[in-house]
Formats: structure tokens, C-alpha cells, sequence
């Protein structure tokens, strides 16, 4: 009974938001992408048009990824993430908004932008977490956070097409999208009045629970200054990881942009029944990232960071490849979405090795560097879209799924290079002087 007593801890609270956000994100970032089918008749786009709106948005994402862990260890986590909600508002706005005030390459043109405007909104999400795991949560718990992040990530994603799909009977894709606003909107002011960037500065955070972070309570975050960057960026196992990360994350993002469009096109899906095809891949993806979270801290802490982190992706990346290979080859079209689900799964059960193993590595520096990691990772997204949009277009699914199967099997390999052991020391990168 006193465990039930037991009151909730803040950290977990401020978790919720950050899982919120993450959730909220990949529902608005997957949105016109799951509208698809849609939009593009509606506004005579084809399946490449429709790929170069998810160019511009990964092109605006990957570029704001560094400056935004950047602004967020400059200016902290709870204000970065308020800057996160408005600008997302104003993006996710001008989407359905646009159509009804201009039309052919005019209307493409402020489609691009505000494509672009999302993905720069979105750049510090993840990097401004890392920072707020850092300072809220054990090192034995980085893993486990990024998973269950990554979880309510993959949440939103599975959320997205039923969403898009029942919301737009009534109201249309236009009104489907605008009615993603009022959430967004509600979660944004409710942050800036919960939040905040340090334990110590939450006055709902009792003396227990700071006993309980020990030092991450207790520091405060260093000054960045162009050394420490310049450290950050050209360090050794952060550039391994961050191009390990962009041959993982081209296996994602084909799934994540592409999956319902083949499930619609190839494998027949329609209505309802599309949506909730659209979200098992999504909702595997989420119970990858939440298990892999766990298992990659248990290996850690029974093996070491250096193998801990690495087993996880040498054994799951490659059956993710071969995952994408059954999916193309499955007879039924329920077989296709039960090999996609498992492939996504494999994909994001390596979410909290990655962003760990960086934090080991960067420590106080997290933002900034999970910010390099997530640069990478998202040069992966732009690799596929235009490869994936031109194969579709012509007809080539099965070329596409190929290319996700070498990517992963390249990912797996570039791991050995990587160690985040490799400076075991209080502030592993230093600042130059």
C-alpha cells in the first residue's frame, strides 16, 4: 500500500510533455503524406510533387536539427519547445489554409514553404529532449527515455492515419488537418505554465526526488562556446553514429512516408480499413522503441556502454532489411502489413542506442550533439524521398523496399566503429582549452 501512496515524480510528469510533444509531432509531420491520396487529385499533384512536399520538410528538419540542440542548450527546453508549438501552429495552419486562396505553382510554391516552416518548427524536438533527459534522469535511464520518447513518436504516427481518414469524411482533408491545430495549441500553453529545464527549478521537485538524480539535479548547463562546438561536430563517435543513423533512418522514413501509399496502391487497402493497416506499422514501431529502450540499458549495464549499445542494432537492423524483403514478396496483403509492422519494429528497437550512446559520449553537451546525431539521421530522410518518389511513380515498389534493405545492413555494419567509451571522463567533450 505504500508503494501505491507514493507520489508521482515530477520528472515523469515533465516526460509526459515531452512524450506529448513527440506524439504531436509525428502526427503533424505525417499528415500530408498520409492526406496523400487526397490531395492529390484534389489539387492535381502527382506521387513526386507529393515527394518533394516530404523533401522540403526533411530538407528544413535535417538543417534545423543542430541549431536547434544549439538553441535549446542556449536557451533550455522549456521555451524551445514553446517556440516548437507556435511556429508548428502557424505551419500546420497555412496546409489547408492555402488552397483556398491560390492555386497552380503559386499554391505549390507556399505548400513547399510551409513544408519547410514545419520542419524547422520540429528541428529542436528531439535534441531539446536529450538535453531534458539529461538533466532529469539518471544515466541509466538515457536508454529507456529515448525509447519510450521515440514510443510516443511512433504513437502519433499510428495515430495519423486514422485520424486523417475519420476526421476527413466529415470535414475533408482540409478540415482534418485543421483540426490537428486545437491540440497542438493546448499542449504548447500547458507547457510553458508546467515546465522547466532543471530539477532544481521546479518547485514541485522534493528534496527525495533531487537525492534521487544526484548530480544530473545539481549541474547547470555549460556555455557553448565555438570550441566546444567545434568538438561536438568532428568528434570521432558522434560522425559514426550520426551516419549510422542516416542509413537507419532511410529504412524509416520509407516506411514512415511511403507504407500507406503502397498499402493503398499496391496491396488495395481503402477507408477505414486503410487507416487501421496505415497504423500497425506505427503501432510496432512504438512497442520496438519502448522494449529496445529497456533492453539496450539492461545490456549496458551488464556488458558495458561500448557492447551494451551495440548488440541491439547488429542483431535487429539486419532482420529489418529482410523484413522489407517479405514484405514485397508477401502473397496476401494482410501478410505485407504484418512484415511491415515487424520491419518497423526491428527498425525503431535501435532509437535508445543511438541517442544514448551519444549522450554518453557528449554528456553536458547532449543537446548539441544529439543534435549532429539527428542531423544525420534526418540526411536519410532526403536520400529517400526523391529515390522512393520516382520508383513509385514509375511502378518500382520492389526497388524501393531494396534500397531499405542495403541501407539497414550498412547501418548494422558501421556500428563496430562506434564507442561511446572511448572518453570515459566527467565531461567527455571538452572545450578546447
Amino acid at each position: 500500500m505504500a508503494l501505491l501512496r507514493r507520489p508521482i515524480r515530477v520528472r515523469w510528469r515533465i516526460f509526459a510533455f515531452m512524450f506529448a510533444f513527440a506524439m504531436l509531432s509525428y502526427v503533424q509531420r505525417t499528415s500530408v503524406a498520409v492526406a496523400g491520396e487526397q490531395i492529390m487529385p484534389a489539387l492535381h499533384l502527382s506521387h513526386f510533387q507529393i515527394s518533394l512536399l516530404n523533401v522540403a520538410f526533411t530538407i528544413a528538419y535535417a538543417l534545423a536539427q543542430l541549431p536547434g540542440g544549439i538553441v535549446a542548450q542556449r536557451f533550455g527546453g522549456r521555451w524551445t519547445y514553446v517556440g516548437v508549438g507556435l511556429v508548428g501552429l502557424v505551419a500546420m495552419l497555412a496546409i489547408p489554409v492555402a488552397p483556398l486562396l491560390l492555386t497552380g505553382i503559386g499554391l505549390f510554391i507556399v505548400l513547399l514553404a510551409a513544408q519547410a516552416i514545419l520542419g524547422v518548427s520540429q528541428g529542436p524536438v528531439f535534441p531539446a529532449f536529450a538535453g531534458v533527459l539529461q538533466a532529469w534522469f539518471p544515466a541509466n535511464r538515457w536508454a529507456i527515455g529515448n525509447g519510450l520518447q521515440t514510443a510516443g513518436m511512433d504513437l502519433g504516427g499510428a495515430i495519423a492515419p486514422l485520424l486523417i481518414v475519420i476526421l476527413s469524411a466529415p470535414f475533408g482533408w482540409q478540415g482534418a488537418l485543421l483540426c490537428l491545430v486545437v491540440p497542438a495549441a493546448l499542449l504548447t500553453g500547458t507547457w510553458a505554465w508546467y515546465g522547466r529545464d532543471r530539477p532544481r527549478e521546479h518547485r514541485g521537485v522534493s528534496a527525495e526526488e533531487l537525492a534521487e538524480l544526484g548530480d544530473a539535479a545539481s549541474e547547470s548547463a555549460p556555455v557553448l562556446t565555438a570550441a566546444r562546438l567545434r568538438a561536438i561536430v568532428f568528434d570521432r563517435d558522434v560522425l559514426t553514429l550520426a551516419v549510422s543513423y542516416l542509413c537507419m533512418n532511410y529504412a524509416f522514413y520509407l516506411i514512415t512516408f511511403w507504407s500507406f501509399q503502397y498499402l493503398v496502391e499496391v496491396r488495395h487497402f481503402g477507408g477505414v480499413e486503410s487507416g487501421l493497416a496505415g497504423a500497425m506499422p506505427w503501432i510496432g514501431a512504438g512497442v520496438g522503441a519502448a522494449a529496445g529502450g529497456y533492453l539496450s540499458d539492461a545490456l549496458a549495464e551488464r556488458l558495458g556502454a561500448r557492447w551494451g549499445y551495440r548488440l541491439v542494432p547488429l542483431v535487429t537492423l539486419p532482420i529489418a532489411g529482410l523484413l522489407l524483403l517479405v514484405t514485397i514478396q508477401a502473397s496476401t496483403s494482410y501478410g505485407a502489413v504484418a512484415a511491415l509492422t515487424l520491419a518497423f519494429a526491428a527498425v525503431e528497437i535501435n532509437e535508445g542506442a543511438y541517442w544514448a550512446a551519444t549522450m554518453r559520449v557528449a554528456r553536458a553537451d547532449t543537446a548539441a550533439a544529439t543534435g549532429v546525431l539527428n542531423t544525420g539521421g534526418n540526411a536519410g530522410g532526403i536520400i529517400t524521398q526523391p529515390i522512393v518518389g520516382l520508383l513509385s511513380d514509375a511502378g518500382a515498389w520492389g526497388g524501393a523496399f531494396v534500397t531499405g534493405t542495403v541501407f539497414a545492413f550498412v547501418a548494422a555494419g558501421l556500428w563496430l566503429l562506434a564507442d561511446p567509451t572511448r572518453r570515459d571522463a566527467p565531461t567527455p567533450v571538452s572545450d578546447g582549452r
